[in-house]
């Protein structure tokens, strides 16, 4: 991944105490200090809606992040931004000596986003618009630069670039070549300039020993490097700005191109070069706006947030590999101890449960196409040939994670069900091999849907029960009766048996039976510890709970009122739930060690907390959608739209404390998680328009229709007494 940085430097227009006037070759102090990913709350995130344009950015704390390509799981850059050198020789950057806000521009038909840094001491103002240009793949930054202070603006502007190429932030070199600033590794390179006064004063160095800004802060001059090799290179240069008396305010344009090596990052940085910023802005929005104008109508109340998550769907849909639609673009809490090698794939991978919730969303906003990517990619790319699914993979389809998670297996059938997909290749191919391997190796899972712990969850029953009954209405579709009836048997089995293996009857939670989190052995009243992942300790599996048992209700298992659902909310609710101002938000479950530490640092792998998930909000409110209670489904809506970041992004986490915390969050915001997490943008639009149309559009009819009508409804109901 590369770290893409713009420094802005205000100093005195007579640049020559800053630039040092001998030319060196080699940048000394490789291969520099160790890579990190920055924070993985993106209040911004764009790409232009065109196939052709193969790059996309981010956006955080006032400068841009991580930006991708030529696919969605590969970062080429850390961070962007301006430093400032003042008249007096102080040397400031925006990400640590300015106040930072954002915007949507264009009225939340584009994904358009204006960064404003307003300096601490008020000295100026630094305000950024960024598009991706719809016919390269480039990224243009367009500044206005404004000095508020009184007195002469005798400054100089630099740009910082630190690529981290090819996802790794080492194996970098860095050269300039006329008017462009070059990185390449292996087969990724970039090129950046500026279009408007070009570049002067170029170097290039090592991140921490001899990178720019380093030069700067230790020395208060830059030496003319004019390469860097195999480290983790960072470029800077000055932007030629007229900045003075006179001209208090500038604008500039600074462009970053990608491309398979230096020759083809410069060329199509020169075709964006000759375009320029407001041509490729008309051209990157009208492509939005068409988008936008297929989008359906919601409660007015929502439709601004309702349209940003579509749009941020429809962008983490990668342009190579189609249906591929990744997690997140964002890397939690950094992804470990370094970034030095390509090994972190974040949350740029592919879950098949997540393309899941993605393509329910998709399809049920009107975008079919999508949709049907969506499958076609987890049949084609994804499913191996024992019809099993990875825990994630890259884009390619090569796995990444080994453990197995069962509902990965079961939630593409029911998808397959949904969209129609039941022809007999499909089915030959892909359902049929899915639906066996459920048979053969359910109803326990290696992992729960929270990727930790093996043996018997609510959440993944539910979709093995779901897949199996999709699965025998394709087969009984292709005329294979012999599958159905085995799939029925085994779904009607293991239905009459759910509650057996995953209500616990004499926990310590009050009178009477409620959902467990899991069941290591399927003996739900056993007194068993079960550690919690990731240093969260060891617990008796009777005491944690969570409210994936919804799933039931969801995928039409149970129905909304059945008594043990009832029961269970009453001890989710009591356990992990946590009242806002704005609404209510829920825990994973009790226990969890995935999240910040206590003191609000990031997640480390020992010391976490688990906070408060957005998507269960979500969840939360189809259930009482199913339930027919509408206002308390839109209570669940209203409190994830407050959930969402100025940016209008919807976080994985929020912050779960009080505003006296002194951790730097506030209750209810987004955490150092990943941000936008398309499982929240997924479950935000489903609500929406479930909440709009009275039902829950994703629940399949056939699953519904057996067990929670005739003859299955009534033993289920005579069970529960």
């Amino acid at each position: 991944m590369q770290r893409l940085v713009f420094i802005l430097v205000v100093g005195v227009l007579n640049c020559s105490p800053l630039f040092a006037q001998a030319t060196n070759n080699l940048a000394p102090g490789a291969p520099g200090a160790d890579a990190h990913w920055p924070s993985a709350a993106k209040q911004g995130f764009g790409t232009s809606t065109s196939l052709g344009s193969k790059v996309w950015f981010t956006l955080a704390d006032g400068v841009m992040t991580e930006v991708y390509y030529p696919t969605l799981d590969v970062p080429n850059v850390q961070k962007l931004q301006l430093v400032i050198v003042t008249p007096e020789g102080k040397v400031e950057t925006e990400s640590d000596d300015t106040s930072h806000s954002i915007e949507v521009t264009n009225e939340t038909r584009s994904l358009s986003f204006r960064q404003e840094n307003r300096a601490k001491s008020g000295a100026y103002t630094i305000t950024k618009d960024y598009v991706s240009d719809p016919e390269t793949s480039s990224v243009f930054v367009n500044v206005n630069f404004h000095w508020n202070a009184t007195g002469q603006c005798r400054c100089s502007i630099y740009v910082y670039y630190d690529p981290s190429l090819n996802n790794s932030g080492m194996h970098d070199s860095a050269w300039i070549e006329g008017d462009w600033l070059v990185a390449a590794d292996t087969d990724k390179a970039s090129a950046l300039t500026e279009i408007r006064y070009g570049l002067a004063e170029e170097t290039n160095g090592y991140l921490g020993t001899s990178d720019g800004l380093t030069q700067l802060q230790r020395l208060g001059r830059i030496s003319p490097y004019l390469r860097a090799d195999d480290g983790n290179v960072v470029q800077m240069a000055r932007v030629r700005v007229p900045l003075g008396i006179a001209r208090s305010t500038e604008r500039f344009t600074l462009v970053l191109s990608f491309g398979r090596n230096p020759d083809e990052a410069i060329r199509n940085g020169q075709a964006s070069f000759r375009k320029g910023f407001d041509a490729a802005r008309s051209e990157y929005e009208a492509g939005w706006r068409d988008y936008v104008k297929t989008l359906p109508v919601v409660e007015k109340k929502y439709q601004r947030q309702f349209n940003m998550a579509a749009m941020v769907l429809k962008a983490l849909e990668d342009k190579t590999y189609r249906g591929a639609f990744i997690a997140s673009p964002s890397i939690p809490w950094g992804g470990g101890q370094n970034a030095n090698e390509a090994t972190i794939s974040g949350y740029h991978a592919v879950w098949s449960r997540d393309l899941y919730q993605v393509a329910t969303a998709l399809n049920v906003i009107g975008d079919h196409p999508a949709a049907n990517r969506a499958l076609d990619y987890l049949f084609n790319l994804q499913q191996r040939a024992d019809g099993s699914f990875p825990q994630n993979s890259w884009l390619d389809g090569r796995p990444i994670g080994s453990g197995l998670q069962m509902d990965q297996v079961a939630l593409p059938l029911v998808l397959a069900h949904q969209l129609g997909r039941t022809d007999r290749s499909n089915w030959l191919k892909h359902i049929k091999p899915g639906a066996d391997f459920i048979i053969k190796h359910g109803p326990a899972t290696g992992q729960d849907r929270w990727e930790e712990k093996p043996g018997y969850t609510p959440a993944t029953l539910a979709a093995e029960i779901a897949g199996l009954v999709c699965a025998a209405r394709i087969a009984t579709l292709n005329g294979d009766e012999l599958s159905a009836a085995v799939y029925l048997k085994t779904a009607d089995d293991w239905e009459r048996r759910v509650d057996g293996w995953t209500a616990t009857r004499n926990g310590p939670y009050g009178n009477g039976q409620y959902y467990l989190r899991i069941a290591e052995n399927g003996n739900s009243n056993e007194s068993r510890k079960i550690e919690i992942n990731s240093g969260g300790g060891a617990f008796d599996q009777r005491e944690i709970v969570d409210a994936g048992f919804l799933e039931l209700v969801r995928l039409g298992i149970r129905a909304a009122d059945d008594p043990l659902i009832l029961k269970s909310l009453a001890v989710v609710d009591k356990t992990i739930k946590v009242d806002f101002a704005v609404g209510s938000g829920w825990y994973r479950y009790n226990h969890d060690a995935y999240g910040e530490r206590p003191d609000g640092g990031p997640y480390d792998g020992r010391h976490g907390v688990g906070r408060l998930w957005t998507l269960l909000s979500g969840e939360r409110g189809e259930y009482e959608l199913a339930r027919r209670d509408s206002a308390n489904a839109r209570h669940c809506l209203d409190t994830m739209l407050s959930f969402a970041n100025d940016g209008m992004m919807i976080p994985e986490q929020v912050w779960d404390q009080s505003e006296r915390s002194g951790t730097g969050f506030h209750s209810g915001s987004g955490t150092g998680s990943a941000t936008p997490l398309a499982w929240s943008m997924a479950q935000f639009i489903r609500l929406a328009v479930n909440l709009y149309r009275g039902r829950n559009t994703e629940t399949p009819d056939v699953v519904a229709n057996r067990y929670l009508k005739g003859p299955r409804r009534r033993e289920t109901r005579l069970e529960n007494k």
